[in-house]
C-alpha cells in the first residue's frame, strides 16, 4: 500500500508521504504553466548510514519539525517524531471550495498528540498547514515548517521587515574534516544585504546563492509591531515565486538553511548542491548573539521563542506556502492584504493580485 496521500483542488494538487510527514511534491497549474519549486535529496531511497536520521533518506519538500533540530530532549533523532515516524489518515474531504486532508502522528511529541490539517482550496496557489498538539508535560518546544527549495540557477530572496539577522553560537559544518561554511558565528547585522563573514567580508542573504561548497544558517526576527510575515523567492531563470506566509506574532522568527555542497559525509557526499531551506518558527537555541545578550532583548519584548505543551490544553501553529508564475524583477517590496487575498508590490510596476484567505493565519 502506498504512503503517499494524493491532495487535489482546482489548480493545485499535493502528494503527501505519510512515512515520515513531509509534503514530498506541490503543484500548482496556473496561467498556463505548472510550477513545482520543492526540492528532493539526491539519494532519495537509498539505503542511509546507520546513525542518520530516518527522515534524510526520504528529504523532500516541507515537513513539521517538533522539536525544531536537536530533539534528543524528547528522545527523539533529529527534527522530532514528526519528521521521522509514520502518519496515520484521518480522511480527505470537500468543504465547499476546499479540500481538507488531516493526519495524525502515531508517536507522542513530549507527551501530546499531534495532528496535521492540509487545506487546498480552489483556484488559490496555496497550501494551508495547521498543527495542532492537545496535551503534554508542561515542557517547552522549538517548532518549525521546513521547505526547502531547488534553485539551480539561483534566487532573489525578499522578507518581511526584521529586527535583525543573526546566526547561532557555532556554524552547521565546524569540522573542516566534514565540511565547510562561509558565514561567521555568532554574528548579527541589521541588513540582510550586508552578513558577516568568516574571512572578515560581507554576503548577501538576498541573493542566491552566497557562494559555492558551504552549509549556513542564519535567522531573521521579525520587527517590532508586525503581524504578517512572509518570505518571497522568485528563482532566477524559471519565472517563478515561491512564497511562506505566517503569523509574526506566533513564529516570529525567518530562518534559513543554505546548502550548496558544504558537507562531505554520506549521504550529503559534496551533491547536496543548490537547495534553500526556508524554515519558519520558533527555536531559542539556534539564536547566537542574542542569546548572550542581558537582559534578554526578547524576552524583554515579550517575543516568543518556544510553545509549550501543558496537559490538558491544546495549542496550534498555521502557516502557509505556496507558488506562482512570476516574471520581471524578482524583488518583492511589500506583501499586504488585499481584496480576496494579497496585493504584491514590487519597487516599480503596479501591485499584483493574488487569490489567498489570510484570514486562516488569524492575524
Amino acid at each position: 500500500m502506498s504512503a503517499l496521500t494524493m491532495i487535489e483542488a482546482d489548480g493545485i494538487s499535493v502528494g503527501f508521504d505519510r512515512t515520515f510527514g513531509m509534503i514530498a511534491e506541490l503543484r500548482v497549474v496556473r496561467d498556463g504553466r505548472t510550477i513545482s519549486m520543492l526540492h528532493k535529496a539526491p539519494w532519495y531511497g537509498e539505503q542511509m548510514p546507520p546513525d542518520a536520521a530516518p527522515h534524510l533518506g526520504r528529504l523532500a519538500g516541507d515537513f513539521f519539525c517538533a522539536p525544531f533540530g536537536d530533539a534528543s530532549s524528547d528522545g527523539a533523532p533529529g527534527h522530532g517524531w514528526p519528521a521521522n515516524s509514520p502518519w496515520s489518515s484521518l480522511g480527505t474531504v470537500r468543504e465547499g471550495e476546499a479540500t481538507v486532508a488531516r493526519f495524525s502522528l502515531e508517536r507522542p511529541v513530549m507527551g501530546a498528540t499531534l495532528l496535521k490539517e492540509l487545506r487546498l482550496v480552489d483556484r488559490h496557489p496555496f497550501v494551508y498547514q495547521r498543527h495542532v498538539f492537545t496535551g503534554g508535560r508542561g515542557d517547552e518546544i522549538a517548532v518549525a515548517n521546513h521547505a526547502m527549495l531547488s534553485l539551480p540557477h539561483g534566487a532573489r530572496l525578499s522578507f518581511s521587515p526584521k529586527r535583525w539577522w543573526e546566526t547561532p553560537a557555532t556554524g552547521l559544518e565546524p569540522d573542516p574534516a566534514r565540511g565547510r561554511g562561509l558565514l561567521a558565528y555568532p554574528a548579527v547585522s541589521d541588513d540582510a544585504r550586508h552578513f558577516p563573514l568568516a574571512d572578515g567580508g560581507t554576503g548577501d542573504l538576498t541573493r542566491y546563492p552566497v557562494g559555492q561548497r558551504h552549509e549556513d544558517f542564519a535567522v531573521g526576527v521579525e520587527a517590532p509591531g508586525r503581524s504578517f510575515g512572509w518570505t518571497a523567492v522568485a528563482r532566477n531563470g524559471e519565472a517563478d515565486l515561491f512564497l511562506s506566509l505566517r503569523n509574526a506574532e506566533r513564529l516570529p522568527m525567518t530562518m534559513l538553511w543554505f546548502s550548496n555542497g558544504g558537507r562531505d559525509y554520506a549521504p550529503w557526499n559534496g551533491r547536496h548542491v543548490d537547495v534553500l531551506g526556508v524554515e519558519e518558527g520558533l527555536n531559542r537555541s539556534l539564536l547566537g548573539h542574542s542569546a548572550q545578550q542581558v537582559p534578554n532583548a526578547l524576552d524583554a519584548a515579550g517575543v516568543p521563542t518556544a510553545l509549550t505543551l501543558r496537559a490538558g490544553a491544546s495549542i496550534e501553529t498555521r502557516h502557509i506556502i505556496g507558488s506562482l508564475p512570476w516574471e520581471g524583477d524578482g524583488e518583492i517590496a511589500e506583501i499586504e492584504a488585499a481584496e480576496g487575498g494579497l496585493a504584491l508590490r514590487t519597487p516599480a510596476g503596479p501591485a499584483r493580485h493574488v487569490p489567498c484567505d489570510l484570514a486562516f493565519l488569524e492575524l
